[in-house]
């Protein structure tokens, strides 16, 4: 289990550290690194452009006040027009529509039903992975992400270890996706349930139970009450 505990470990003592840490996502960025530069006190999404010269004026600035980075990276950004009846609006607002539903379920027929009206091939594209995914997975994935919209950091990473190692343990879908795509690279798992109406309550909730096993234990990361929240993301 120290693979599943080096990167949490990490993305949590980044989160509490009052150093510069400046990541800068330029490229192709890969699953942990992505994941580790989001905890970092700033965050650069460049899209392989220069957003107004931003990496030479962050050179330029001999501080470690967050404040004054921040006014840096206010000045080199420009917020997207969300609120305005832009491309913008209308994909977030399929978003919300689709995505915000109760099930995994209700989410794909939300999709299909914009998929009909000749929406953006992005849809498609979504509903392909979605139905190429493990059904059980995308349910534990969906009640992660809700209800860690009212956990803390510390709650959702400690959640995160429980779901991995019941991946690696109990369920065989993980080990099966690694198969197919890795391994034989026939890229036709066989997902155990093998479709989304197979999957109870049960199932999913016991991704998020204690491990049945004596040795094991909860992830246990300091607590700490003074996290800056001053310094708002901008990706």
């Amino acid at each position: 289990m120290d693979t599943l505990i080096y990167p949490i470990c990490i993305s949590f003592f980044m989160k509490l550290k009052w150093q510069r840490i400046v990541s800068i996502l330029n490229g192709v960025v890969m699953g942990v690194g992505c994941g580790l530069s989001t905890h970092g006190r700033f965050r650069v999404v460049t899209e392989r452009t220069k957003l107004s010269l931003l990496d030479d004026a962050l050179n330029k600035v001999n501080t470690s006040d967050p404040a004054i980075i921040s006014a840096v990276i206010d000045e080199c950004s420009e917020q997207p027009p969300l609120k305005e009846r832009t491309a913008y609006y209308r994909l977030l607002d399929i978003i919300d529509r689709c995505f915000s539903r109760k099930t995994i379920e209700n989410v794909i027929s939300a999709l299909e039903m914009e998929s009909m009206k000749g929406a953006d091939a992005w849809i498609d594209e979504a509903l392909h992975l979605m139905k190429k995914a493990s059904p059980l997975i995308l349910k534990v994935f969906l009640k992660s992400i809700r209800e860690g919209r009212l956990q803390g950091l510390r709650q959702c990473l400690a959640q995160e270890y429980r779901i991995s190692c019941h991946g690696l343990q109990v369920g065989q879908d993980t080990f099966e996706g690694y198969r197919a795509i890795f391994l034989r690279k026939d890229h036709t798992p066989n997902w155990k349930p093998s479709r989304l109406e197979l999957v109870n309550d049960e199932m999913v909730d016991r991704y998020f139970s204690k491990m049945d096993d004596d040795e094991w234990v909860d992830l246990d990361l300091p607590v700490r009450s003074d996290l800056s929240t001053s310094i708002i993301a901008k990706l």
